[in-house]
């Protein structure tokens, strides 16, 4: 079975897909197509749907990540993150409301509320995108220092040598390497 710590790239991947059709549908309905616009935006909702039940899964095996960057850093992300967690629970109804209009045939309305969704929830999926390179690739679990940094200082080299590679390992879902 797949390691559930291949979920955080798998989320991520979702969400940049999710970015891309909504692009693309956004392409669609400024030159009028509007049928191609409708399967760009309902892909869009079915992908991020599976981002959410692929994220949910995930927290409920892994819990929280701690971001491990240090600095001026900290502040830029955390902000990046407050705000893409706030804004993804507020597009939920918005996206439903917006989806259901459209559904409906009720395309004034629905181009009403649009207007509002779509800039948050392109928001949501490019910012998680980001979230997801900061706490992961940049500043990897167990590490204090974006890949290619300059070097640790002493005391920042003794607090990371408590996570020592088999940790890391297994924490990647190698156990069969850990043992």
């Amino acid at each position: 079975m797949l390691s559930y710590y291949l979920l955080a790239p798998l989320n991520s991947v979702l969400n940049a897909v999710a970015a891309i059709l909504l692009l693309a549908g956004f392409y669609c309905i400024r030159r009028k197509w509007v049928r191609a616009h409708r399967a760009f935006m309902l892909s869009a909702f079915a992908v991020s749907v599976a981002f959410f039940i692929s994220y949910c899964f995930y927290h409920y095996q892994v819990g929280d990540v701690r971001f491990q960057g240090r600095g001026w850093v900290r502040p830029v992300y955390f902000t990046i993150l407050i705000s893409h967690v706030f804004l993804a629970a507020a597009i939920v109804p918005l996206v439903l409301l917006t989806l259901w209009r459209a559904l409906n045939g009720n395309f004034r309305r629905h181009r009403q509320i649009a207007v509002w969704t779509w800039p948050l929830w392109i928001y949501v999926s490019i910012t998680g995108v980001i979230v997801y390179l900061m706490c992961y690739q940049l500043y990897p679990p167990g590490y204090s220092r974006p890949i290619g940094a300059p070097a640790l200082t002493a005391a920042a080299k003794h607090e990371n040598s408590k996570f020592a590679s088999w940790q890391i390992l297994r924490y990647m879902g190698f156990n069969h390497a850990c043992n």
